[in-house]
């Protein structure tokens, strides 16, 4: 099955704005989506596309100087958020039985005053673009929670509740520039890729593409490209919803290739990784213990540490 396309205009607005049959419409299209595939394109989001390509142009800023000049602004050197930071080639393998993935990326994990930011005059603005873009895609999360709980018939504020505090250190959620550089691909390691096959780790995931790459699988095992739907978001499941859900979201397995030989193109995403604030303690929302409850920063901490080759 394909990746459903939903419009979401209904979700953009208010809830005293909404007609019954579009909420209706709207939170059936995202459980079919959610159930059947784990993935779904959102249409009339709010959020526009020169806002994504205004976040891509300063991160490939960024991106392309010399690593000296990244360097200082490693992930691992912040004390407030250990997840923020530049993550440089082949430095994490998403699926760790496989060569480093290569790519790079930015992760925006905290706004806490104190953090340090690129400030160049290469990125000029990177700090003012990068967080204006954090909060748009925390205010569009939490209305597709929202529209989430209402389409499995639960009380509306049931994940809203655990997404409190979103944007600062008590909450892992991370908006993650990734670049993806030219590649020979012949040269590659065995078996290594531009980003290896994962789940997500927490609620949901945004994604947003600038080309064609990335591959999700289906319930049968094969995976399938992922188009590009101009204007619209790639939203998916990720695993404290499913395990939350006991497997009525699916969160699933999705990977990004190497280019074709001989195609020496760039790729750039942006991924905003929702998660629960880190106190939050998922369990099975519908009473069974198909899943033990958890917490979600050691949840979140455990994943971290295979994708980084820390036992």
């Amino acid at each position: 099955m394909s990746i459903p396309v939903v419009d979401f205009s209904a979700g953009s607005l208010d809830v005293e704005n909404i007609s019954n049959a579009d909420l209706h419409q709207l939170s059936r299209g995202l459980k079919m989506a959610f159930t059947e595939v784990g993935f779904v394109f959102l249409e009339n989001t709010g959020i526009t596309q020169a806002e994504v390509n205004r976040v891509m142009d300063v991160s490939r800023s960024f991106f392309l100087q010399p690593d000296h000049l990244k360097r200082p602004f490693s992930r691992k050197t912040f004390p407030n958020s250990p997840n923020h930071g530049w993550v440089s080639l082949e430095t994490e393998s998403l699926n760790p039985q496989k060569p480093g993935d290569l790519k790079e990326a930015f992760n925006l994990s905290s706004l806490h005053p104190d953090i340090k930011w690129p400030s160049s005059e290469e990125v000029a603005g990177f700090q003012e673009i990068q967080t204006a873009f954090f909060h748009r895609c925390k205010e569009l999360s939490l209305r597709i929670l929202r529209v989430m709980a209402l389409s499995l018939g639960l009380d509306p504020d049931i994940f809203l509740n655990t997404h409190r505090l979103i944007g600062t250190d008590e909450n892992g959620t991370t908006l993650r520039s990734l670049y993806y550089p030219p590649v020979k691909s012949e040269l590659a390691k065995e078996g290594q890729l531009r980003c290896g096959e994962h789940s997500d780790y927490g609620s949901i995931t945004l994604l947003f593409q600038s080309d064609e790459g990335l591959q999700v699988c289906r319930r049968s095992g094969e995976f399938i490209c992922a188009p590009l739907v101009p204007g619209a978001v790639l939203v998916n499941i990720a695993d404290l919803m499913q395990r939350w859900t006991s497997d009525h979201f699916l969160s699933v397995l999705h990977r990004v290739l190497l280019p074709p030989v001989g195609n020496s193109s760039t790729r750039q995403s942006l991924a905003f990784f929702v998660q629960p604030d880190d106190e939050a303690v998922v369990s099975c929302i519908d009473g069974s213990d198909k899943y033990p409850p958890v917490r979600a920063d050691v949840y979140l901490i455990e994943r971290f540490n295979h994708s980084y080759g820390r036992t």
